[in-house]
């Protein structure tokens, strides 16, 4: 499927009608209107939204990006022999919607995509060993997993990508 034509993804902004989006969850419907731009101002995450070049304030989809920590002892075997004994930097990517109209168009992929990009970027800058994602339910959890993540050993709605597997 292809991503709607002329979209774009940019920085969550006052100009984005936050109001109109409905995806479908309510969880992330609510965040989108209510604290996206309180956690942007206080620099808690970053929001980025998908937008239309015909309609640059109305909002496609979105996600959040945010550092965290991965404990250890999370991790799969595998994954832990070669770590230090600390908890491991790692991204956030805490939320991901598609509003309603646009999904089934592979507008989910390229938003992930967008995130992956922007960590890979950073991840130059500083240490980030993977990113990770809370998936909301079974359905995001296949998607993320489609995509190479695999869950953590202890929490099993947050999942993980080592960046050194992109």
């Amino acid at each position: 499927m292809n991503s709607p034509p002329g979209f774009r993804i940019e920085p969550l902004d006052a100009q984005h009608d936050r109001k109109a989006f409905r995806c479908g969850s309510e969880a992330l419907d609510r965040y989108l209107k209510q604290q996206a731009r309180q956690d942007v101002r206080r620099r808690i995450c970053r929001v980025y939204v998908a937008t239309t070049v015909t309609d640059p304030n109305g909002i496609l989809g979105f996600y959040s990006l945010s550092s965290c920590t991965i404990a250890l002892c999370s991790l799969p075997d595998a994954q832990k022999k070669p770590l230090p004994r600390h908890p491991i930097p790692a991204a956030l990517l805490g939320r991901l919607a598609v509003a309603h109209h646009a999904q089934g168009q592979g507008l989910g992929r390229r938003l992930l995509a967008d995130a992956v990009r922007r960590t890979l970027a950073v991840s130059e800058q500083i240490g980030i060993y993977a990113l990770v994602v809370d998936a909301i339910d079974q359905h995001a959890a296949a998607f993320y997993q489609h995509y190479g993540f695999a869950p953590l050993q202890r929490d099993t709605d947050r999942w993980f990508l080592p960046l050194k597997s992109l």
